[in-house]
């Protein structure tokens, strides 16, 4: 049994952190759903960027849509749209099958709202019907302002994916407003069936802190402020405020494990897939190391309920002068400022096509 069949039995779900044209025309995707086990994907600004900037597969849509004068923000989302709508046709027998658990695609606001939530539901609410898919999330970044967008998304029957998370704290507050969203939905007689995963950044706090550590720390923390975030999720489930909205029919935002990607070249290009096996979570990769870990990738066992040594690691790391919780502040905000120049660069990859294109 392959690696990925492996963490799929173990109850995980494995979605690909990425989407392009073709990686749905040419039936890469299919092929990864029948052979390694993957349920899910996400995207981003620096994916589409990159996907539209390097392959000429946008090219017609993007020559009709600048013909008939479509503003190129709008005429990114209709080609993003378009693509996620495919892969989400692919993925939604998956979604069916799990009365819709699994199976889903994720599409991000704009990340120019990060700081403005009105205009975060409003596009949000704009977004998901557009794409007029019931296995799309519309991905929220978690910042503080965000919390009362991800709460009004949820009220309003939106499902999201809140991302940007860095830290145990960060989840938590994620998860509140969460649950604040689905109690308003059953106050005013509405159904809490809206599903949500919190999407936890990994490999970054080991990039961050790899020139600060000592050897035996280093390619630490990242996995340590997951287990955490880990306990603190099984313990909501488990909490009397989870037990009475699952009464009225709720389902649990998974804690889903993004930036899994090995940043370190001295570290296992798998490490952040057999480290962070756990049922009822869900571990987004880049292509690369997906097909990685199904050639070498092992499932040795699954996170502790309990933390395991993430406490005693993570007391460490703060002893070697690491601030957590000022480092998971820095990590959110650069890494809603790396979004917003992806997103920039985005826009202008498309700008620079519509004009080449039309002069062609």
């Amino acid at each position: 049994m392959k690696a990925t069949q492996k963490l799929h039995a173990a109850g995980q779900s494995l979605w690909l952190d990425n989407i392009t044209r073709d990686l749905v025309s040419s039936g890469t995707l299919k092929r990864y759903i029948d052979t390694l086990s993957v349920t899910g994907l996400t995207s981003n600004p620096t994916i589409f960027d990159h996907a539209v900037s390097k392959s000429a597969a946008y090219d017609s849509d993007i020559q009709a849509m600048t013909k008939s004068g479509v503003a190129t923000e709008d005429l990114f989302f209709r080609l993003a749209i378009a693509d996620l709508q495919q892969a989400a046709d692919l993925f939604r027998p998956i979604h069916d099958r799990t009365a819709g658990v699994d199976g889903w695609v994720s599409l991000e606001v704009s990340p120019l709202l990060a700081y403005d939530a009105e205009k975060t539901v409003k596009a949000a609410k704009s977004l998901h019907a557009a794409a007029a898919r019931p296995n799309l999330f519309i991905k929220i970044p978690g910042t503080k302002e965000g919390g009362s967008a991800i709460e009004e998304a949820i009220f309003a029957g939106v499902p999201v994916n809140v991302t940007l998370l860095f830290s145990r704290a960060h989840y938590v507050a994620a998860a509140e407003a969460y649950m604040r969203g689905l109690e308003r939905r059953i106050a005013a007689g509405l159904s809490p069936d809206i599903r949500s995963v919190a999407s936890l950044f990994v490999s970054r706090w080991d990039k961050a802190t790899m020139d600060r550590l000592p050897g035996e720390l280093r390619d630490q923390v990242g996995i340590a402020v997951a287990e955490s975030s880990y306990v603190a999720y099984r313990d909501l489930i488990d909490s009397d405020r989870w037990q009475r909205l699952e009464n009225f029919g709720a389902r649990p935002q998974r804690l889903l494990f993004a930036s899994t990607g090995t940043k370190d070249p001295k570290a296992p290009d798998t490490l952040y897939i057999g480290a962070l096996a756990a049922p009822n979570t869900v571990n987004t990769m880049p292509e690369e190391t997906l097909l990685d870990f199904a050639d070498h990738g092992a499932v040795d066992g699954l996170l502790a309920r309990d933390g395991g040594a993430a406490s005693a690691t993570l007391a460490e790391i703060a002893k070697a002068g690491v601030n957590l919780e000022a480092l998971a502040a820095d990590l959110q905000s650069e890494g809603a400022k790396s979004f917003d120049e992806s997103w920039a660069n985005l826009l202008k990859a498309i700008e620079t096509k519509s004009h080449a294109l039309h002069h062609s």
